[in-house]
């Protein structure tokens, strides 16, 4: 059956379900892109009766926002956004420990994510870090298509790359342990210290800097490359780049917050968005990311694991609070305080 009629029925299933009369509200704090968590907190409260609050904001936005609530929690699910916080959370006592009956039907990947945070987390799904570029800006300024990290520190891009701020930003995160792992701390410094100067605005949210190439504000959106592609797919002039030295990737997470109110309606939409057909969803909110279902399946337009030269991640050094806090102050000290 193909992807088509498997949504189709899928989606009609959800439809004709009879939901429970209102059970109360759970509380979802939504690292990833909103037009996802969007579609799942409608499908589950179609399914559920169950209503979902939900409120957006980055990786780094959110953990702070946990630890600012860690006394008298708000929330009840992280859903979404780089793992990497969400094993810290998972470290600093910020969420709690739940083992889905789904595990058994996710990717390895994903279910690693689950035992090196001590069934804290779960991975959702999986992004390759990369760049895209407008087209058309690039041929205005006459410039070659950057095909490499090293490219985006050449001068014909001084002023025309975005990336987000580490701080806010789990995706900028990842893209500063990927540097560090890729190329030792010095030289990975050296390097952002250097793209500092061709950077016009750090963001606050990850997926920002490749909406403002789509709109043609500027050359170069440093992103997941999935979240190139939903421009692209949109129709807008962006090309897709997975650098040629190799590069690092999320597993985007999922996790129920210590000390949640509504445990029981946490854990049912927990287990809800770890199912294939949910997941396969994802492609009609226009996110491209690899879903951990192993029943699931991917967009066509999803790049392309086997094709991307992915380093060795190491998920628990660099998403431990210690080496996360260390990384950041050390960014903030010597290459966000650094004149443009």
């Amino acid at each position: 059956m193909g992807i088509g009629l498997r949504l189709a029925f899928g989606g009609l299933a959800l439809a004709l379900a009879t939901p429970a009369s209102a059970q109360g509200v759970v509380n979802v704090y939504c690292s990833v892109q909103v037009e996802w968590c969007t579609l799942a907190a409608n499908e589950f409260q179609k399914a559920t009766g169950i209503k979902v609050s939900m409120t957006q904001k980055g990786s780094g936005e959110t953990i702070a926002q946990l630890k600012a609530e860690a006394q008298n929690p708000k929330g009840d699910v992280w859903f979404g956004g780089t793992g990497d916080p969400h094993l810290q959370a998972a470290e600093e006592g910020l969420t709690d420990t739940y083992k889905s009956p789904r595990l058994a039907d996710l990717h390895p990947w994903a279910v690693k994510q689950n035992t090196d945070s001590g069934g804290k987390t779960v991975g959702i799904y999986a992004g390759a870090l990369g760049f895209g570029f407008n087209t058309e800006l690039l041929a205005k300024k006459g410039a070659k298509a950057p095909a490499c990290w090293a490219d985006l520190l050449k001068p014909e891009f001084k002023g025309e790359i975005q990336m987000a701020n580490p701080n806010s930003s789990g995706t900028a995160y990842t893209a500063l342990a990927t540097f560090v792992q890729m190329m030792g701390e010095e030289k990975a410094f050296e390097f952002l210290k250097a793209l500092h100067a061709n950077i016009n605005q750090y963001t606050k949210s990850g997926s920002a800097p490749i909406k403002a190439a789509a709109q043609g504000e500027t050359v170069v959106g440093i992103v997941f490359q999935h979240d190139a592609v939903t421009m692209k797919v949109s129709g807008a002039p962006i090309e897709v780049v997975s650098p040629c030295e190799g590069t690092g990737y999320e597993i985007g997470s999922m996790s129920i917050i210590a000390g949640a109110r509504n445990m029981e309606m946490a854990k049912k939409f927990y287990d809800f968005a770890l199912r294939a057909d949910i997941q396969s969803m994802a492609k009609d909110a226009k996110a491209y990311q690899v879903p951990s279902n192993k029943g699931a399946t991917p967009p066509p337009e999803s790049p392309d694991f086997a094709s991307i030269k992915l380093i060795d991640y190491d998920f628990k050094k660099y998403g431990s609070a210690d080496e996360r806090t260390r990384l950041l102050k050390r960014w903030e000290d010597e290459v966000n305080s650094l004149p443009r």
